[in-house]
């Protein structure tokens, strides 16, 4: 009845197993229990009994709302596949003459790339006179930088190796949104509040 992506999870009867080493609902190891006692307290709390370590002698069994399990466990690897994708290096090479619709077409590529948690590496190629104009390359990189302030940053200064100028870009943590206008100080900072006046300790009688 009940089928999951990577291999088929054992459930309520589908269990083969004699006997279960039974938690409960509240996460109570319960000890080794006969398969059908198992079953029968699942269905009395109109949940299902569902194999977690069937590698185990006797498997693991849990009283558990299975879609749910499967729901937590299907989120978890999707984040486990998250993570490995994580952290590749791209790489995207220009030309210092790159027209501007070029140009844009590859920051839209960077900020895909980025926003799949990668960082990318932006290089600029220069080509023979084009050595003569390295200021172009710079001002490429700088403005692709700044189109892409709000879902990566620069890791430290554009690198100069040979014929090629390049920056790092790092996904950014938290997307930035439009910078509201700067808090104002409040009135009265830098005057101390009054203290209270002191209370005498004994009233006079």
């Amino acid at each position: 009845m009940y089928h999951h992506n990577d291999k088929r999870i054992r459930v309520n009867r589908n269990v083969t197993a004699p006997q279960v080493r039974l938690i409960d609902m509240h996460g109570t190891m319960l000890g080794i229990k006969p398969l059908i006692e198992a079953v029968t307290m699942a269905k009395g709390a109109g949940l299902d009994l569902v194999e977690i370590s069937p590698d185990a002698n006797p498997p693991v069994c849990k009283v558990m709302d299975f879609s749910k399990f499967l729901y937590e466990k299907e989120k978890q690897d999707r984040e486990n596949r998250k993570k490995q994708k994580a952290g590749v290096l791209k790489e995207i090479r220009l030309n210092p003459r790159i027209a501007t619709h070029d140009l844009q077409t590859k920051v839209k590529h960077i900020e895909t790339f980025l926003k799949e948690h990668n960082k990318v590496r932006v290089t600029v190629v220069f080509r023979g006179r084009e050595n003569q104009h390295r200021n172009l390359g710079e001002e490429i990189l700088m403005s692709i930088k700044d189109n892409l302030a709000n879902v990566g940053i620069v890791e430290g200064k554009p690198q100069l190796m040979g014929n090629r100028m390049s920056i790092m870009l790092a996904p950014a943590h938290i997307t930035k949104q439009n910078p509201g206008p700067a808090p104002k100080p409040l009135l009265g900072a830098q005057q101390p509040a009054a203290a209270p006046a002191p209370k005498p300790e004994q009233e006079p009688g």
